[in-house]
């Protein structure tokens, strides 16, 4: 070990390259407070954008405006792209007009229009004015696509030539534009519409000689994408495809812009994330929301939830009198429910994983489904003969055991069989399945569960 590098040396590198330490964002908050500006500086000065970014959204909201103040002369127009985005929009709300412009003029077109698109027309109106007529006419042109298309996530920054060029004239129009894209994988042959009709990746760009013909040496095979095209069917052919990069192209197949893997991978991200959010109820990220909104968008959700979760009270007020009879069955519902909602969860989560990436379609479904039903067969046996032994002793009943495990099986083989179902039907009538199933999946089992097993005790037991 270096002994001439200290130890608060080694944390701030292992910081920089990692991430933030909850030491180092407090003593980064204590300086803003403080407005010690030479510290601020010398501790921030090669840090990623990405990195103050995520140190702006952990500090203080009160702080956040005092930091970019101090830090004005060293903020990057990245760190705004980086940026959460209700964090983002807190901080452009304190800004004027030319602030904002003066930072989305340093920002490619996509990560510009994503500062702008949840700003008012009014104040959008304002910061156009401010850009030049060249940037302004780019970014009226990425607000004008459908948000979560194509559109919003191309750049417009391409390298394009024409198909009877060689080699020679391609990297001498390389070396002399002064509008070359900071990183691009691929050049695009163009017809004389502007139509692409073929690719060169740049390592046999290099490779070939000056006086080799471009149409030679393209491949004529890519996959074009449509200006309209939804951003998780972009990503599903990024991923599908092993893509660096794809055009785009409008209505008429003309070439208009490129996307590249950097912006697929915060799309999946974003697509995964929402998922998820959606199974619990969520309709987006609201960790840096405030109050009333995150209340707001969490309420209907929950509201959906009170319906549903009387409607399996409604099931259960059916066999008063046979819970009136039999305490012990009041004491063991509980386990059938919870049981088969988490089976349904697990093969709920699979599935609408499973049709976002395209791997379960109408070919495979029922194949699946009864792989789901066998899973869910083998697991309530198991758990059947467990919960049954279980209840036997603990109520000294074995009929009472036999009950609970005949309820086990029967609740687990639909909850596999819901989970599965339910979001496959709702994807065929166009509804995201990550949206409505979880609410539907755990109705039905805690119902089906509920009737179950009082339906069976009623029967056997009275």
């Amino acid at each position: 070990m270096n002994a001439s590098n200290s130890p608060d040396d080694s944390n701030e590198e292992e910081i920089i390259q990692y991430g933030l330490s909850d030491e180092v964002v407090q003593e980064l908050q204590d300086a803003v407070e403080a407005g010690d500006a030479d510290f601020l500086h010398a501790k921030l000065d090669d840090w990623h954008s990405a990195d103050i970014a995520d140190l702006i959204e952990q500090l203080k909201p009160k702080l956040r405006s005092t930091f970019l103040d101090i830090m004005a002369d060293k903020i990057e127009p990245d760190v705004y792209s980086d940026l959460d985005e209700n964090v983002r929009d807190d901080l452009v709300e304190d800004m004027e007009p030319a602030e904002i412009a003066a930072v989305i003029t340093e920002l490619e077109v996509d990560d510009a229009v994503d500062v702008l698109e949840d700003m008012e027309e009014e104040e959008q109106q304002e910061v156009l004015k401010e850009l030049s007529a060249e940037d302004r006419a780019a970014v009226e042109e990425g607000l004008s696509f459908e948000e979560d298309s194509a559109g919003r996530l191309m750049q417009r920054d391409l390298i394009a030539v024409p198909e009877y060029w060689n080699i020679g004239q391609t990297i001498d129009f390389l070396r002399d534009t002064d509008d070359l894209p900071n990183e691009f994988y691929e050049i695009f042959v163009v017809d004389p519409r502007h139509h692409p009709i073929g690719t060169i990746p740049l390592n046999r760009a290099m490779r070939s000689k000056r006086d080799v013909a471009v149409r030679d040496i393209m491949d004529t095979e890519q996959k074009l994408i449509p200006v309209d095209m939804d951003q998780e069917e972009v990503a599903y052919l990024f991923q599908q495809y092993s893509l660096a990069s794809a055009a785009v192209v409008n209505a008429n197949g003309m070439l208009i812009g490129v996307i590249t893997v950097d912006d697929i991978v915060d799309v999946i991200s974003e697509e995964a994330e929402e998922d998820l959010l959606l199974l619990a109820g969520v309709s987006e990220d609201d960790l840096f929301e405030n109050v009333l909104s995150t209340a707001r968008t969490r309420f209907p959700w929950l509201l959906i939830n009170l319906f549903t979760a009387t409607a399996a009270s409604v099931a259960i007020s059916m066999f008063d009198a046979t819970m009136e009879a039999i305490i012990a069955l009041a004491v063991l519902m509980p386990i059938v429910a919870s049981l088969g909602g988490n089976a349904g969860t697990q093969t709920l989560t699979v599935a609408v994983r499973a049709l976002a990436t395209k791997e379960l379609t109408a070919a495979n479904m029922w194949r699946i489904l009864g792989k789901e039903m066998i899973v869910a067969a083998l697991n309530g046996s198991f758990f059947a003969v467990m919960i049954g032994l279980i209840a036997w002793g603990w109520f000294g009943d074995p009929i009472i055991g036999l009950v609970i495990a005949a309820a086990m099986v029967t609740n687990i083989l639909v909850a596999g069989t819901a989970g599965m179902l339910v979001p496959v039907t709702l994807d065929k009538l166009n509804i995201d399945p990550a949206v409505a199933s979880s609410v539907f999946v755990t109705t039905t089992t805690d119902i089906i569960g509920f009737v179950a097993f009082l339906g069976l005790a009623t029967i056997v037991l009275l």
